[in-house]
């Protein structure tokens, strides 16, 4: 007994000495997991909450307006929900609107005033990589050269510019414009060739023989698209008061437009005394350049004239249009001894850009096409 006793108080001893708290201690182990493993069920709970709302709100936004009663009450809850805003007026609005626009304007306007101004020089000018060198300046045949840009009036190069020289058929311009400027002037009737019309100066041949007939529309196209003298000294007996009025009358229009230096004697261009300068004939081609008929003559290729008795076909004297070398509204060639070889153009570079070439004393007919190919060449590259 005693020792079953004694046995037991060992047991008893054993239980509370050594078991129990080690129980309590895995107990408060215990609790604490417990907690643990709620608290991160709490957690995980409240963060699918969380994305639930944020979807249902983001939903809200881009769910459609709905129609009935039913969208119109939720819209209404919504509305009645959500915070008042302060409702500013319109007056308000736009004078804020004003205001921010004026401060833009205003930081626009500094800005552009604190950037440094670019200038560009539009000057147009002949350009050595286009070939315009001094050695190819030196190659031109012509003694007197004259280029003007004419959309900006500035001459891109010059040579004896401002030398008097005798400038032959290219006064056939001149006799053009005053002829055309006659207030009627049937351009069907008929002129006939006289012995008054011969070249009693240089004793020049023509295909024209006295007594042949031709409109005045035909006369005006041969002495521009050819040349023609006997051409050109009827047109000038056909005015009011003869040959004398008529040369009277080109000299007047030279004076008129400021070619000072200019002077005719009769209106073939036979005569050395009928002289210009390179500059000067630049407003000559202007001023031609303003009557349709003296443009479409002077460029035509050929053409075959009803003489009265027959017929005779002329081609252009200016082999830079005959050839199409060149894209020119007005051009004039021209030859006697005393002056060599003379071409006046109105090139369109680039079909559009217009600048006149006016070139007197060339030694041959060629040289003065090779002056008005190479010029050409330097106009097309150089400008725009």
């Amino acid at each position: 007994m005693f020792c079953t006793q004694q046995s037991r108080s060992g047991n008893d001893f054993l239980f509370f000495q050594l078991i129990l708290p080690g129980l309590r201690r895995a107990g408060v182990l215990v609790r604490l997991l417990m907690c643990s493993v709620l608290l991160l069920a709490l957690t995980a709970l409240s963060g699918k909450i969380s994305e639930a709302q944020a979807a249902g709100s983001t939903a809200g936004k881009h769910r459609p307006a709905s129609s009935g009663a039913k969208g119109r009450k939720r819209s209404v809850r919504k509305k009645a929900a959500a915070p008042a805003k302060a409702r500013v007026p319109a007056r308000s609005r736009r004078r804020s609107h004003a205001a921010a626009a004026a401060v833009a304007g205003t930081a626009a306007v500094a800005a552009k005033a604190a950037t440094p101004a670019i200038t560009t020089n539009t000057k147009p000018e002949l350009l050595s990589r286009c070939g315009f060198t001094e050695a190819s300046r030196r190659h031109l045949f012509s003694r007197g050269v004259y280029v003007l840009d004419e959309q900006t009036n500035t001459p891109l190069f010059e040579r004896n510019a401002d030398t008097v020289a005798p400038i032959a058929s290219v006064t056939k311009l001149m006799t053009a414009i005053v002829w055309l400027d006659q207030k009627s002037l049937p351009m069907a009737n008929r002129l006939e060739v006289t012995e008054d019309d011969l070249d009693n100066l240089k004793f020049t041949h023509s295909r024209l023989n006295v007594g042949a007939s031709l409109s005045r529309a035909d006369m005006l196209h041969i002495a521009l698209m050819s040349s023609e003298n006997r051409a050109a000294a009827a047109m000038s007996r056909d005015y009011p008061g003869g040959r004398p009025a008529f040369i009277a009358a080109m000299n007047a229009r030279a004076q008129a437009m400021g070619m000072t230096h200019t002077h005719f004697e009769n209106a073939t261009g036979l005569s050395p005394e009928n002289v210009s300068t390179p500059r000067e004939l630049a407003e000559l081609v202007k001023a031609a350049n303003r009557y349709q008929l003296i443009r479409n003559d002077s460029l035509d290729k050929q053409k075959i004239i009803n003489i009265g008795r027959g017929q005779l076909q002329y081609i252009n004297s200016n082999r830079l249009i005959r050839y199409g070398q060149v894209n020119a509204t007005v051009q004039k060639t021209g030859f006697i001894n005393e002056s060599g070889h003379n071409m006046v153009l109105r090139l369109l570079v680039h079909d559009r850009r217009p600048v006149i070439v006016t070139m007197l004393g060339s030694g041959t007919a060629n040289g003065s096409r090779l002056d008005g190919v190479r010029i050409a060449k330097w106009l097309n590259c150089s400008l725009n």
